[in-house]
């Protein structure tokens, strides 16, 4: 699948800053009063910026569109062709769970119930690295897991024995397209992150991983616990 790129045409641009408010990746920021991309690879393409611009400054391109020299006309930003998918997935949010005990007793008396059904530990939206705003709300004082895709299937009890009590945010450095290491940094500088944990499986692609989150605590200059825990394909964590 093509990537949308974003275009936003200066011209047009009359300075409101409804864009950068609404880009949940803090991909747009106004710059001496316009509306500029300032991280390319920050746009996940989904277009929340688009409905809100009132002047139709804002556009999108093919990524495979090469030596574009004009600006794709924009249509009205009510007109659903312009959205690329208008997704509310990526809206940024905290989930607040009942405790265990109440979780548990509220499922006491069902009957017969042969099965105990293990309550999700997940702490926020969304959770792709690509994905998470760099400034969101619930990375302030948060306990930070970055995990390979793979290792929640891998190990069995993960949102117990890692999720729980953290904030996590997930990635593959073989599929998803460029480094992570920019945007760690930006999460890291910008907030006040208690710990990190880093849970990989045992394949190699999965070191990319491990030193995008090393390189983003020593481009942070913080001082920032943070420990690597190596999954093995087979389900078990490795020494």
């Amino acid at each position: 699948m093509n990537k949308k790129i974003i275009v936003i045409e200066d011209e047009k641009c009359i300075g409101c800053g409804l864009c950068a408010k609404a880009c949940q990746q803090s991909a747009i920021e106004m710059v001496n009063g316009k509306a500029k991309v300032v991280r390319e690879d920050y746009c996940d393409g989904l277009g929340n910026c688009l409905p809100v611009c009132p002047v139709g400054a804002i556009s999108f391109q093919d990524s495979t569109e090469q030596n574009v020299s004009h600006v794709t006309e924009s249509k009205p930003a009510s007109t659903p062709a312009n959205l690329p998918c208008g997704c509310p997935g990526t809206l940024a949010k905290k989930i607040v769970r009942e405790s265990s005990n109440n979780a548990c007793s509220s499922k006491a008396n069902a009957a017969n119930q042969s099965t105990v059904i293990q309550q999700s530990q997940l702490n926020q939206w969304p959770v792709q690295i690509k994905l998470v705003p760099v400034s969101a709300p619930y990375f302030e004082n948060a306990n930070l897991l970055v995990a390979a895709d793979c290792s929640a299937f891998a190990y069995g009890d993960f949102h117990n024995k890692f999720m729980k009590n953290k904030i996590t945010i997930i990635g593959c450095p073989k599929l998803d397209q460029g480094d992570y290491t920019d945007k760690l940094t930006d999460i890291i500088k910008q907030n006040n992150i208690k710990s990190v944990t880093i849970v990989r499986m045992e394949v190699p692609c999965c070191g990319g991983l491990e030193t995008a989150v090393k390189n983003a605590l020593s481009n942070s200059g913080k001082m920032i616990p943070w420990q690597v825990v190596v999954i093995s394909t087979d389900g078990n964590i490795l020494d």
